[in-house]
């Protein structure tokens, strides 16, 4: 049983990761080639919200498999000073992400999709702040996925 548990929590940190791996790094430089500028954003938009199944399909199965490992290593949630330090910073990290995933999805993005939708003109300064800094989120991302994958791969050689 326990190797089904931590089978199925890398196949969703695998699914989680690699899909920000390819869309940070084969995607998006490819769809800013100048054959794709005209159909750019309708398919990063097409691409974002199918990835978003993925994700929340990845993190529901790392939310339920992640306890159930910790406490198979004999760690309890009512006593995390007996945590390896790892594991909590695995567990910040976690929460960071997923914060910062939520308001993604819940919030930038959607904004950052009604703006693009107006006319330049009438964008405002706030407006054209957030789009220009939108596409740093998902590298944030990134980085503190691949630092949680770090953290990870720390906690499992203790």
């Amino acid at each position: 049983m326990m190797i089904v548990l931590v089978w199925l929590h890398l196949l969703a940190a695998v699914a989680w990761i690699g899909g920000m791996v390819f869309l940070s790094l084969v995607l998006v430089p490819i769809l800013k080639r100048e054959p794709f500028a005209a159909q750019r954003g309708a398919l990063i938009r097409t691409a974002a919200l199918r990835f978003r199944l993925v994700v929340w399909s990845a993190i529901a199965v790392l939310l339920m498999t992640g306890p159930l490992l910790v406490m198979s290593r004999g760690w309890s949630f009512g006593e995390p000073g007996g945590w390896p330090a790892v594991l909590t910073v695995k567990l910040i990290l976690i929460a960071i992400l997923l914060m910062l995933t939520l308001a993604h999805d819940l919030f930038i993005g959607p904004r950052v999709g009604r703006i693009l939708q107006t006319p330049e003109p009438s964008r405002t300064g706030h407006d054209r702040l957030l789009v220009a800094s939108s596409s740093w989120l998902p590298r944030l991302s990134l980085l503190l996925a691949l630092a949680v994958l770090f953290a990870a791969v720390s906690l499992a050689r203790t």
